[in-house]
């Protein structure tokens, strides 16, 4: 079980930008892939992109072309580039490994508002 620590989170205008990272304490490149997920209150859990080890990433819909996913092996962090933030997209995002999950990281919070 490795350690996630996600950052970046904050307050950001509508259509601006915020960059995620996620630092782990093991290899990333021993997982399949690494993702990203939000949770807005009531909402479910909710899967966002993620990047394999092969270097292909997929995105959901809902943010494909604005949150391109990247990674730093060397440093085992990968990052959540979130571009034109709507007011969806307000949540805690969490990062964690695929398909075999770790606990659940306290997750950055990210806010959108004028």
């Amino acid at each position: 079980q490795v350690q996630l620590v996600e950052s970046g989170g904050g307050l950001v205008q509508p259509g601006g930008s915020l960059r995620l990272s996620c630092a782990a304490s093991g290899s990333i490149v021993s997982e399949n892939a690494m993702g990203w997920y939000r949770q807005a209150p009531g909402n479910q859990r909710e899967w966002v992109a993620h990047s394999t080890r092969g270097g292909s990433t997929n995105y959901a819909d809902s943010v494909k072309g604005r949150f391109p996913v990247s990674r730093d092996n060397a440093k085992n962090t990968v990052y959540l580039q979130m571009n034109s933030l709507k007011p969806e997209d307000p949540a805690v995002y969490y990062c964690n490994a695929l398909p075999n999950f770790v606990n659940w990281g306290p997750g950055p919070p990210v806010t959108v508002s004028s």
